[in-house]
């Protein structure tokens, strides 16, 4: 999604025919300035976003920018001062806290994830456990948190599940199935998919044909032997209600990759305030 468009339907949501707070006591020709005020300490993040988001309103709006994205941030610090018509900046104000309180808040609790494995050469992914119509935002402040994105949506990667496989009617249906449908239809995605215990990674080791093996709530002692298993020969990755308390322990297990909902699911926003400067 566009932010011109992401920016439309919030202005349906929230304004449709008028800011009347705004438009009631302040002069349409009045302009005034204000300042991102940081009040918690974190990463910051969506500072490029506020600015699209109020040229958006404005084009006139000046922005003037002291942070940048993926800065760590205490309380006191100021990341950006904007200039404009008073009606504008006050009809934009929530819009952008909401993004950056949000977006930054995800940003910090990824950074503490990819902190904790530092040493290791395991890399944090996000998961689809995304807020509908912004998961382009929140996707976009894990990167900015340090992680990577795993797939935007279902369109850009085969991701055979457990619900799949057992509505293929197994592992060897769905990957053979998956593999006509790709090739019928010209589409070059890469396969993954999930396991549940150490038979169905043998069993997809015996069949192939796929690119990642998600070792799915397997203990530590089950994913050792199964990246053991495997051998380097397909991406392994780690998946299943792993937190920030638990995510070395299973980096330490050897697998490429770690996947948590937690990144985007389960954040409480970073304190940001807009306050005008008088």
């Amino acid at each position: 999604m566009k932010i011109k468009d992401f920016v439309a339907l919030a202005i349906e949501e929230d304004i449709k025919d008028g800011d009347h707070s705004a438009l009631a006591c302040i002069p349409y020709d009045a302009r005034g300035k204000a300042k991102l005020l940081v009040k918690e300490e974190g990463i910051i993040a969506g500072i490029a976003v506020a600015k699209e988001i109020f040229k958006a309103f404005d084009e006139s709006i000046v922005f003037e920018q002291v942070l940048n994205d993926g800065d760590f941030v205490k309380h006191g610090d100021i990341a950006f001062y904007i200039e404009g018509y008073s009606q504008k900046l006050l009809s934009s104000e929530r819009l952008v806290l909401n993004i950056m309180q949000r977006m930054s808040a995800i940003a910090t609790l990824t950074n503490k994830f990819v902190v904790e494995i530092g040493d290791l050469p395991t890399k944090i992914l996000d998961t689809r456990k995304t807020t509908p119509l912004i998961r382009f935002l929140e996707k976009q402040a894990v990167k900015i948190g340090g992680g990577e994105n795993h797939r935007m949506g279902l369109y850009d990667m085969v991701m055979l599940k457990d619900n799949h496989i057992d509505f293929a009617g197994g592992i060897e249906n769905a990957i053979i199935k998956t593999k006509t449908y790709l090739a019928d239809n010209n589409l070059d995605l890469k396969i993954e998919i999930e396991t549940r215990n150490l038979l169905e990674v043998e069993e997809i080791l015996f069949i192939g044909g796929v690119d990642r093996i998600m070792l799915d709530n397997f203990s530590h002692e089950d994913m050792r032997i199964a990246v053991k298993l495997i051998d380097g020969n397909y991406e392994t990755e780690a998946s299943g209600g792993i937190k920030l308390s638990t995510v070395r322990s299973y980096a330490e297990c050897g697998v490429d990759y770690i996947s948590s909902g937690a990144l985007t699911h389960s954040v409480h926003n970073l304190d940001l305030s807009l306050k005008a400067v008088k």
